[in-house]
């Protein structure tokens, strides 16, 4: 498994709405550990790949970023879905999206045009599904939101042939909120 696609809830969907929120720091602890877990198993992971959308996949970036200084060949591939996602953010959310922008490997639009249609965010879910080789979601099904339709693609994709499906869901967010309580590791 060379390329994996990293996906979840949009931060409106999980009501954070600040970077300092202690949600975003379990989150990413949450995330590391899945990614060094399949690093030390021997998985020769060697992209990391999201669309750039607020909410898991930045924090997500944040966490590559921070791995890139223990695994130097672990790079981070930016699709977006169409130009210019970021236009109608805030300002505050446009510079913290320029910034993981900034330091991403590798950045290109899918559709090489600005949004039209929803079609645009279906065809990035393909697109990602179908140029990967497994998938990491932070998603609970207990609590639909966005991420189900990229799940089902690959869902369909694993159907057919070896496509593992990572989640990381509220139980498996319960455990590292526990386990850095536990050992009193607050960093953020």
């Amino acid at each position: 498994m060379k390329v994996l696609v990293l996906t979840g809830y949009k931060s409106h969907e999980l009501q954070v709405f600040k970077k300092n929120d202690p949600a975003v720091h379990y989150i990413k602890k949450a995330i590391q550990k899945r990614i060094v877990s399949l690093l030390e198993e021997g998985h020769e992971l060697e992209w990391i790949v999201i669309s750039g959308q607020l909410g898991v996949e930045l924090w997500g970036a944040e966490v590559v970023y921070e791995l890139q200084t223990t695994y130097p060949d672990l790079k981070l591939a930016v699709f977006t879905p169409f130009l210019l996602q970021e236009e109608n953010w805030s300002e505050s959310n446009k510079e913290y999206y320029e910034l993981i922008m900034s330091q991403a490997d590798h950045i290109d639009s899918i559709t090489k045009k600005k949004y039209e249609t929803p079609l645009q965010l279906r065809v990035k879910n393909q697109f990602l599904i179908d140029k990967s080789d497994g998938l990491l979601v932070v998603y609970d099904e207990e609590r639909p939101g966005n991420p189900q339709y990229m799940i089902e693609m690959a869902k369909r994709k694993a159907a057919g042939q070896s496509y593992p499906i990572f989640m990381i869901d509220d139980y498996e967010l319960q455990l590292v909120v526990e386990e850095e309580q536990f050992n009193g590791q607050h960093d953020w």
